[in-house]
Formats: structure tokens, C-alpha cells, sequence
């Protein structure tokens, strides 16, 4: 989903992954919970299925066609995707970033955990040979690795961050990159979305998702042996933003985007890393506002 996922089943970790929490009552309960998050983004889905999805997720709109656009190609501009590359997409949704992703020529395999959302995204007819559409939870995602890029469009927020985080990287390629935009938690409107998630105004959201306040986000990934480690505010431009305004609104957030401080308040964050190589040479390129 453009907000999401990629959940089913609690099974087929991969052997590469090592869980460090080794007992037994401690591992059912975070089983228990990942189960609980997947019902709940399954029910989600169903329920974004039933509407014009994009329309609720802000894309259908002129603003919100420009801001899907931009964030596509921040996504590909960080990940620098070449035709020859074989992508994972977590949280696919209806397709409508899988269509532009695809445009770079590279075979994407595009999860997500709604089979609804993802009959529409086979309404797209992207061509059969590049994509490949599959149903099921990112965290038990069981497609063979590893991949020169692991990308997706606010789906990181749906999901079990550490755990997702170590999958991630498993499932790259030595040197490979991640590319994602995610909402900022620094936001005032993201922040009332998650804080006053169960008001009717703030029902398109689902019970288990958050967001992210890049440091904190960005030392998880550090922590998890990305380099190279780069997270930046960006998008003031709000989808119900009138056509006559969209211009004038796009060059406030442009400017407010190069202002130390005023920048923390975006509405997203682009998230890029790069997996290490055998000589671990890498450096993060990110750090916390001074």
C-alpha cells in the first residue's frame, strides 16, 4: 500500500537473520504482536480497497499527482536504479509507485500484505516479465535474495521497524541500497494523525503505525551496519492544495526545505543507506540538526 506492508504469517525467518531475544514466552509475545499488526493491516487494506484508494492517500489530487511524482524520483535518485538491477518493493498497494519505478527498466518483485490492494495494482498491466506481484507480510517475505535495491513508498511506518531493518539488509546485495520516503514524525499533522488516531477526522490511518524522527531512525540503521546513512526532510506541498496555489506552494516548501530547524517540520522524509562491502569503507553521510 502506498501507506503499506508487506504482513501474513509469522514462520520462515530467513537463516541468515539471528533473533537475539532467546526466550520463549519473550519470542511469543513478539510473535503475538507481529500477528496482531498483520490482522490489522489485512482488515486495513480491505477497507482501502473498498474506497478510491488514492484519492484517500492524497495521490489523485494535481497537488498530489506532483508530490508522488517528486517522491518516486527522490526514491530512485537516492537508490540510483539502473536497468540491469533486480529491486524488491515492500508495500506496493494499488501500484501507482510500482508503475514509475518500473519506468527505470529494472525487474521489480513488488510485496504487499492486502490482496485487494494488490488486485488493483495488477489493473495496471505492468508487463509481466519485470514485475512481479506477490501477497504477503515483508517480515516472512520468502523471495529469493539478494537484490541490488530494497525500495517502497510509506511503508516502513506499518511495520516492525528493528525487525524489518535486519531484513532488509539480509536481503541486499553487499553495497546494495535502500530507498524510502516515510512521514516525519516532527510534522504537526503527522504527529496529530498518530497521536489521535482513533478520531473519525483520522480514520484512513491503521492502528499500528507511526512515524519517524530521522535521528533516532537513522541510528537504528547505523546500528544494523548500513553506511552511508542519509535522511532528509522534505515535502510542504499538501495534496488538497488548490491548482491556482500549487506553484507559489511549491517554492515556499523549497526554500522552507534549505532552513535549518524550519526543515524538521516536513510533512516526509527521503531515507537512503547502502549495505557495507567486504571492506567496510562506507561513512554515514547523515547527522542530527545542529
Amino acid at each position: 500500500m502506498c501507506i503499506e506492508v508487506g504482513l501474513q504469517r509469522f514462520s520462515c525467518i530467513s537463516s541468515r537473520i539471528t533473533i537475539a531475544v532467546h526466550d520463549p514466552y519473550t519470542e511469543q509475545l513478539m510473535r503475538s504482536d507481529l500477528n496482531t499488526r498483520a490482522e490489522h493491516e489485512v482488515r486495513h487494506g480491505r477497507w482501502l480497497a473498498e474506497q478510491d484508494t488514492e484519492k484517500i492517500w492524497g495521490w489523485n489530487t494535481p497537488a498530489g499527482q506532483l508530490r508522488a511524482q517528486r517522491r518516486a524520483q527522490k526514491i530512485l535518485d537516492k537508490t540510483r536504479i539502473q536497468p540491469t538491477d533486480r529491486v524488491l518493493e515492500i508495500g506496493c498497494g494499488t501500484g501507482l509507485f510500482t508503475a514509475m519505478f518500473a519506468a527505470t527498466g529494472a525487474r521489480i518483485v513488488a510485496v504487499d500484505i492486502s490482496p485487494e490492494l494488490l488486485a488493483k495494482a495488477r489493473l495496471k498491466n505492468l508487463p509481466v516479465e519485470q514485475v512481479t506481484f506477490l501477497e504477503k507480510r515483508f517480515e516472512d517475505c520468502d523471495v529469493d535474495g539478494p537484490f541490488d535495491a530494497v525500495i517502497g513508498s510509506s511503508i516502513l511506518h506499518h511495520l516492525d521497524i528493528d525487525q524489518s531493518i535486519t531484513r532488509i539488509k539480509a536481503l541486499l546485495k553487499p553495497g546494495g541500497r535502500i530507498g524510502f520516503a516515510e512521514p516525519n514524525m516532527l510534522n504537526p499533522q503527522v504527529y496529530l494523525e498518530r497521536r489521535f488516531q482513533y478520531l473519525p477526522i483520522f480514520s484512513y490511518t491503521s492502528p499500528d503505525e507511526t512515524a519517524f524522527v530521522r535521528w533516532k531512525l537513522a541510528a537504528k540503521l547505523r546500528k544494523a551496519g548500513f553506511h552511508n546513512v542519509s535522511i532528509e526532510p522534505f515535502d510542504w506541498l499538501h495534496p488538497a492544495t488548490p491548482k491556482s496555489l500549487i506553484g507559489t506552494v511549491r517554492s515556499v516548501g523549497n526554500f522552507l526545505e534549505t532552513i535549518p530547524w524550519a526543515r524538521e517540520f516536513s510533512g516526509s522524509l527521503t531515507i537512503s543507506a547502502q549495505c557495507g562491502t567486504a571492506d567496510g569503507s562506507f561513512e554515514s553521510t547523515m547527522e542530527p540538526p545542529s
